[in-house]
């Protein structure tokens, strides 16, 4: 299963509009998700670069086009993600010379569970 597949059985709902111009997404993993084999096996977690993953993506079912990640400006990680947890990924998306500059707020139970900021260009 590819990391792509992976995070579209993954995908619970949305791109829901929300105020301020955001977008929300939810997303739960499923425990037999093959990624947690080896990631890790003892306590496993979903890879911090599944979530940068799940932010362009998010940002493409908003944007309604394919994109590329350009930079990754920050990536915090707050607390590990486990398999059945809920996952709600609040994007915010501004436009900047032809690229995206997008915002990924990732919470668990309402608490935050980490951040990216991705710059994003138009691919394909």
């Amino acid at each position: 299963m590819s990391l792509r597949t992976s995070i579209a059985a993954a995908h619970l709902s949305g791109p829901r509009p929300e105020a301020g111009g955001q977008a929300v997404m939810e997303f739960r993993f499923r425990p037999e998700d093959p990624t947690f084999a080896g990631h890790f096996p003892a306590r496993p977690v979903v890879p911090g670069v599944y979530q940068l993953e799940m932010a362009r993506l998010a940002a493409e079912s908003v944007l309604h086009c394919p994109l590329a990640i350009r930079e990754v400006v920050r990536a915090k990680f707050l607390r590990p993600v486990g398999p059945t947890e809920i996952v709600r990924l609040n994007l915010k998306i501004s436009e900047e010379d032809g690229t995206f500059r997008a915002h990924a707020g990732f919470a668990v139970g309402g608490k935050p569970a980490g951040e990216v900021q991705l710059i994003l260009c138009r691919h394909g």
